[in-house]
C-alpha cells in the first residue's frame, strides 16, 4: 500500500501531462507551429483585413504557448474582429487571469461582454482598471454598459480638464444620446459632424437607444458584424493547460492524503470506560481503509482543507512568482494588437485622431498645379484647416499624375468628407495610407498646413 502512496504524484503529473496532450491533438492533426510564427501571422492577416485566417493563426498561437497572456489577447482580439463576442470574452478573460494588465485588455473584455448582454462584469472590469484606461473609452464604455450618468461625468470631466479631442467630444454626444438627452447630444455632435450629417447621426443613435440593442450598439462601434458563435473552441480551454504550479499542487495533494486518512481515523472518546488502551491502528491499515475500494469502484477524492494540507508542510520547494518554464520563449511587448484592429476603432462617430486614411481631391499634370490646387481646396472646404497635405506621383495609363490628398483622417471622418466632396459635384476618393491608389510612384509627401 505504501508503494502506491510513493508513485502517486508521477502518476498525476502524467495524467496532467496527457490531459494537455489530447487536447492538443484533438484540435490540430500536426505539430503546431512556434507560436511567435503565428503571432506575426495574425497580426499581418487582421492589418489585411483577413479575419477567418487572422483566428486560424492565433489560435495556433495559443496552442503553441497556451499560458502566453498576450497570445490569448491576440486571439480575443481576432475573435472580436469576426464578431465572435462569446469567443472574444473567453480569451480575454483568459489574459487578464494570467496576468495581462493592458488596458485595451480589459477594456475589449468589457466590450465584449457588454455585447453580450453582461453589463455587470463588464462595469466591474471597467472599475478595476479605471484609473488605466483612457477618459474617452472609459466614459463611452460605461455608458454603453448602462452606467451613463457615470459615463458622461467620466467624459465631460475629461473635456473641462482640456482633453478637447473629437473623440472625447463624440463620445461625450454618443453618451448624452443613450442618456437620453438628445438636446446635448445633438449640441455636442456638431462640433465635428457637418452640420447636413448631423440628423442623420443623431437618427442613427436613435435607433440604437432600445436597451434590447446592446449587441447592435458594440457591433457598430467597432464596425464588426456579429455572427454566431458557440464560444471559444473547447481544446483551447485555459483550464486544458495547468501551470507547473499547479501540477505540483495536485502531486502534494496526492502525497498529503495517505496522511491525512491516518489522521483522521476514528479516535476512543476520553470518558468511554476501557481496561486497556486502545491499540493505534498500523500505518498500512490506515492507508488501506484510504483505498480499500480501488480494486472495483474509485471514490470520490476527499476534499482537502487548504489549511490540512499546509500543516504537514510544503512538499517541494514553492516556485517564485515570476518563474518561466527553460523551454518557453519571454513574452512579446504589449504591442501585439493589430493597428488596424476593432480594439484601435473606439471613437463613436468621429475617429479622426486615428490618422490612418487620406481623401485625395484631385490630380493634374505637375507638381506645381497640384500645390497650388491644395491653396483653392482649403478656401473650398473649411475642413481641411490644419490638416497636412500629400503629393504623391503616380503613373496612369503611360502618363505622370500628381494627386492631391488631405491627411490624417480616421475612416469615418475621411468617408463624411468625402460625401461633402462630392455633394457639391466633385471628385473624392477617400483610401487607407496602408493600402496607396494603383499607380502611385512613391507613398507620397506629407507636407504640413500652412
Amino acid at each position: 500500500m505504501s508503494h502506491i502512496a510513493t508513485n502517486k504524484p508521477k502518476i498525476a503529473l502524467a495524467l496532467t501531462t496527457a490531459l494537455a496532450s489530447v487536447a492538443l491533438s484533438g484540435c490540430a492533426t500536426s505539430a503546431a507551429p512556434p507560436s511567435h510564427a503565428s503571432v506575426a501571422k495574425a497580426q499581418s492577416a487582421l492589418e489585411d483585413g483577413k479575419v477567418s485566417k487572422a483566428v486560424v493563426h492565433a489560435e495556433s498561437a495559443v496552442l503553441a504557448d497556451p499560458r502566453n497572456a498576450q497570445n490569448r489577447a491576440l486571439l480575443g482580439a481576432t475573435y472580436l474582429e469576426a464578431g465572435r463576442f462569446q469567443a472574444a470574452a473567453t480569451s480575454f478573460s483568459d489574459a487578464i487571469e494570467l496576468g495581462d494588465t493592458d488596458p485595451r485588455t480589459v477594456l475589449s473584455y468589457a466590450l465584449a461582454q457588454i455585447a453580450l448582454g453582461n453589463s455587470y462584469e463588464a462595469v466591474a472590469a471597467l472599475d478595476q482598471a479605471q484609473n488605466e484606461i483612457n477618459p474617452a473609452d472609459l466614459g463611452l464604455a460605461l455608458a454603453l454598459a448602462g452606467d451613463t450618468n457615470r459615463g458622461v461625468a467620466v467624459l465631460s470631466d475629461a473635456l473641462r480638464n482640456g482633453q478637447s479631442t473629437p473623440k472625447i467630444r463624440q463620445n461625450l454626444a454618443y453618451a448624452y444620446a443613450l442618456q437620453g438627452n438628445w438636446r446635448a447630444a445633438r449640441i455636442m455632435a456638431a462640433e465635428d459632424v457637418p452640420a447636413d450629417m448631423v440628423s442623420d447621426r443623431i437618427g442613427e443613435w436613435a435607433e440604437q437607444a432600445a436597451p434590447e440593442q446592446f449587441q447592435t450598439r458594440i457591433a457598430n462601434l467597432l464596425q464588426v458584424d456579429p455572427v454566431y458563435d458557440g464560444g471559444q473552441p473547447a481544446q483551447l480551454a485555459l483550464a486544458n493547460f495547468p501551470s507547473h504550479g499547479e501540477m505540483v499542487a495536485d502531486a502534494a495533494a496526492d502525497i498529503d492524503e495517505p496522511a491525512l486518512a491516518q489522521a483522521d481515523a476514528p479516535q476512543i472518546a476520553i470518558d468511554t470506560p476501557v481496561e486497556e488502551p486502545a491499540p493505534e491502528p498500523a500505518p498500512a491499515q490506515s492507508v488501506a481503509v484510504a483505498f480499500a475500494t480501488n480494486d472495483t469502484a474509485a471514490p470520490a477524492k476527499p476534499r482537502i482543507a487548504a489549511n490540512q494540507r499546509a500543516a504537514t508542510g510544503p512538499v517541494v520547494q514553492p516556485l517564485p512568482a515570476d518563474y518561466t518554464p527553460a523551454d518557453t520563449k519571454p513574452a512579446k511587448p504589449k504591442s501585439r494588437l493589430a493597428a488596424s484592429s476593432s480594439q484601435r476603432r473606439m471613437a463613436a462617430t468621429s475617429d479622426s485622431s486615428d490618422g490612418t486614411h487620406l481623401v485625395q481631391l484631385g490630380s493634374f499634370s505637375s507638381r506645381k498645379n497640384a500645390e497650388r490646387a491644395w491653396g483653392i481646396y482649403q478656401t473650398r472646404y473649411p475642413q481641411l484647416s490644419g490638416r497636412d497635405v500629400v503629393i504623391t506621383e503616380a503613373k496612369v495609363g503611360g502618363k505622370t499624375y500628381f494627386r492631391v490628398a488631405a491627411a490624417g483622417y480616421g475612416a469615418r471622418s475621411a468617408a463624411a468628407l468625402c460625401s461633402t466632396v462630392k455633394a457639391g459635384g466633385k471628385g473624392c476618393i477617400a483610401y487607407s495610407e496602408r493600402r496607396p491608389l494603383p499607380g502611385a510612384i512613391d507613398r507620397g509627401i506629407r507636407v504640413a498646413s500652412r
